[in-house]
């Protein structure tokens, strides 16, 4: 588990299994949508300001952008950009719709090279979400989509405190998926000190044996990732750059009590956790 893979949000995912626009017409396939009926939704996007109509395009859009012949069609006809104005708007729904599409349409290694230029605007919106809120985990995942490779990292140093707050402070849905943006930085060398010196007084909790299992699993990931890179480090790291409190000083230098809990998690029931506690161990 060294990163975290992308992964498509549904049509459940991307309008609750009903129609934002409240019509009663049958579900357009989506899948069978041909390049003209594309161009005429991303036409429509740009052409109103009703939000319950943009809501509704984007909907279609994001369902349509989960395979992959469409997403070539959309980038083609220029959607990204569009869809990608949509993420400044007032309305957190028509963000969130946005977020949905854009993380189907991520799925595309071409279709990247576009949305990259919108990772801070997405890393804001995370940010001044509300807690827990369909905006903030629609962002996340399209973070987590983007931080597969390390190309766009660097884009994300600066929000790497608000990750680390949504850990401590979000419920366990936020926890999973903030943890695997975190798991894909942390496989980077190059992020290794910008998360170590981030301070997360509560991560040891994390490590306990009663934590749900998906966030054990993606904090010993996390964990693992970062030991290592740590001690590819040659001897470069110096410990005076970080404080008491950072995750350097939780994981590496004061680390009687995170071997503690490594302890304890060799007697976990499940094999995958025992198996990224002996790969911590053995690092």
């Amino acid at each position: 588990m060294g990163r975290w893979l992308p992964r498509a949000v549904g049509a459940a995912a991307g309008n609750g299994g009903a129609a934002a626009g409240g019509d009663n017409s049958p579900p357009v396939s989506t899948h069978t949508m041909d390049a003209d009926a594309l161009q005429k939704l991303i036409h429509l996007l740009q052409a109103t300001d009703d939000p319950l109509i943009q809501e509704q395009a984007l909907i279609t859009l994001g369902n349509s952008a989960a395979f992959s012949v469409n997403q070539d069609i959309i980038r083609n006809l220029d959607g990204l950009s569009i869809i990608g104005g949509m993420l400044s708007d007032c309305v957190p729904k028509v963000k969130e719709k946005a977020l949905n599409a854009l993380n189907n349409l991520s799925m595309n290694i071409k279709n990247q090279e576009e949305i990259q230029v919108y990772i801070t605007q997405v890393c804001r919106n995370v940010e001044s979400a509300p807690l827990n809120s369909d905006l903030q985990l629609a962002g996340l995942r399209l973070l987590t989509n983007m931080s597969v490779t390390s190309d766009y990292h660097h884009k994300m140093i600066n929000s790497i405190p608000c990750f680390l707050h949504l850990l401590s402070e979000g419920t366990e849905r936020t926890q999973i998926q903030v943890l695997k943006v975190l798991v894909n930085l942390s496989a980077n060398p190059a992020m290794t000190r910008h998360l170590l010196r981030a301070q997360v007084p509560s991560l040891l909790l994390l490590f306990d044996t009663c934590i749900n299992r998906d966030i054990l699993l993606r904090a010993l990931a996390f964990a693992a990732n970062l030991k290592k890179n740590v001690n590819n480090e040659d001897g470069t790291m110096i410990q005076d750059q970080y404080s008491e409190d950072s995750i350097f000083f939780t994981l590496c230098r004061d680390s009687t009590p995170f071997a503690q809990k490594l302890a304890s998690l060799l007697h976990h029931p499940d094999t995958e956790v025992k198996e990224q506690v002996v790969r911590i161990l053995t690092q």
